[in-house]
């Protein structure tokens, strides 16, 4: 990824070059889990970007494409030459393979969830590890000749060859997927190859980190002020709090209403912030601006763009209004950047464009601070814990950056955006009041852009029909529908379609991720 700020510091750092597998931030992410700073990076990459960063270990991940297909990526040169550690994952396994000379074949018996692996030959990629494994698989490619020098590891039913190293060169690979939750002893797996075959140093602590930060941004805004806006959610107050321990009086947060966040949601921000943790924050009132811009527009994508424009719009405008302002703090993470730009990698497939993500236009006069811009939410949450923030606003649940926007499918109007803020509250009070709410990991209310006939005191009743959105996650990346109780469920539609006349039906979502989003739009 580009201008994340560890890059030039004296740091051991595994990279990860995305071919454009859903699983790749996972990775990065487990790497980290290990105390040791990882980054992505799309598999084309400028070969003296890598010689630059001066990487202990590589990791290849996976990705949708044969290597049995022309003009489809491949390592890049340099990666090999380098001599340093190499670990394929699935494709990049199967990549390995064939640019050392073995044989990659598509076959009939896809393997796609569970299989069993058993080990076959002692590796330190494998040591510590159960000898038969439940693992992920998920490919319709395998090795089916190991390149010359390489010597079988592990196998399962349908993938002989299903993990291997180089006799004399630090080359591993594997089939199955060790950075999802669903192999077990994955983290062990990734964990052997980092410390005891990188032998990566553990430097990536979040004590160190944030003095880092503090640092970083002190040298980044020397005297000048900044304006941050705080939405309230995890990311944008972590920002806060780590911008006022660095530069205190000159930051000044812009708190925007923008009729788009949850019932109360404003107030309470407020609130929180000018009154207990005596930051400078400033409110806003855009709903209007907001409302207009979006006015006929009903493409999700499209939405998001809007509505990230007319936020740098309010701000270009307080800014203006403040005099003197010379940066722009925004509280963007690294998943925000990686589903935005698909890694900038040419395989990559982009999910969504993040409100927050992509520089800012040219005629904007304002320097951007992203103190965030490289950590994952985990590191985030983990970083506001150690700031002191308090634990129901970190533990709150995730909340996008364009709000109920991308929650009301189609256009948005003020009468859709109130009927789903009183839809959303109920279901999250309900959620709290059943002790729920902390044993779901994200919990919404969805608009849909159909209406339905109900009956409500024996009067026909002609109205909107509201999805409820449960999921249990770990890591966000794959999700579970949450399996809510029956009798919450009806409790919770019966006040929904009682307490507002403009709805006369409630459906739930029951669909994971993949293939579903979390998210509607």
């Amino acid at each position: 990824m580009s201008n994340l700020s560890v890059k030039n510091k004296d740091i051991d750092t595994i990279l990860v070059l995305d071919f454009g597998s859903q699983y790749t931030q996972l990775i990065a992410r487990r790497v980290r889990e290990s105390d040791v700073y990882s980054e992505i990076f799309p598999w084309d990459i400028d070969e003296e970007r890598i010689k630059d960063l001066k990487p202990k270990g590589i990791i290849l991940s996976g990705g949708p494409n044969s290597v049995t297909e022309s003009f489809t990526p491949r390592i890049p040169q340099t990666v090999l030459d380098l001599k340093i550690p190499v670990l394929g994952i699935c494709y990049g396994m199967q990549t390995l393979a064939e640019q050392m000379g073995g044989q990659v074949i598509s076959v009939n018996q896809k393997e796609f969830g569970h299989s069993e692996l058993d080990i076959v030959h002692e590796s330190m990629l494998l040591e510590g590890i159960n000898k038969k494994l439940n693992v992920w698989m998920s490919h319709g490619d395998q090795v089916q000749d190991l390149p010359d020098g390489f010597k079988l590891l592990a196998s399962t039913k349908t993938a002989p060859i299903a993990a291997m190293e180089h006799d004399s060169l630090p080359l591993y690979a594997i089939q199955f997927h060790p950075e999802v939750t669903h192999t077990d002893q994955g983290h062990e797996i990734l964990n052997n190859f980092v410390l005891k075959i990188c032998k990566a140093k553990t430097d990536w602590k979040m004590d160190n980190l944030i003095l880092n930060r503090i640092d970083e941004i002190k040298n980044q805004v020397q005297n000048n002020k900044v304006l941050l806006g705080l939405s309230g959610g995890v990311d944008s107050s972590v920002t806060a709090v780590l911008l006022n321990k660095a530069i205190g009086k000159k930051l000044t947060c812009v708190f925007v209403d923008n009729g788009l966040l949850r019932k109360g949601e404003a107030d309470q921000v407020m609130q929180t912030f000018k009154e207990n943790m005596n930051l400078n924050v400033i409110k806003s009132e855009s709903e209007e601006v907001f409302l207009r811009h979006l006015k006929n527009i009903e493409d999700p994508e499209q939405k998001r763009k809007v509505i990230g424009r007319t936020f740098i719009d309010v701000f270009d405008a307080e800014a203006i209004k403040l005099k003197d302002i010379n940066f722009l703090a925004q509280g963007t993470i690294y998943p925000d950047v990686i589903e935005s730009s698909g890694s900038e990698s040419k395989e990559a497939r982009v999910i969504k464009s993040h409100h927050n993500v992509g520089g800012l236009p040219e005629e904007m006069e304002l320097d951007l601070v992203e103190p965030l811009r490289d950590l994952f939410k985990d590191e985030v949450r983990r970083m506001g814990n150690e700031l002191g923030i308090p634990k129901e606003m970190l533990d709150r649940h995730p909340f996008p950056g364009p709000g109920l926007g991308v929650r009301i499918i189609g256009e948005i109007t003020k009468e859709k955006t109130k009927i789903l803020q009183e839809a959303d509250h109920i279901f999250i009070e309900e959620l709290i009041k059943a002790d729920l709410y902390d044993k779901v990991s994200q919990a919404f209310a969805v608009l849909l852009p159909v209406k339905s006939v109900g009956v409500v005191g024996d009067e026909r009743r002609y109205a909107e029909v509201i999805a409820l959105r449960a999921v249990e996650t770990v890591d966000f990346m794959t999700a579970k529908w949450a399996h809510l109780p029956y009798d919450f469920l009806e409790n919770v539609s019966n006040r929904i379609v009682n307490e507002i006349e403009d709805v006369s039906r409630v459906v739930y979502d029951i669909s994971s991720k993949p293939p579903a989003t979390i998210e509607w739009e």
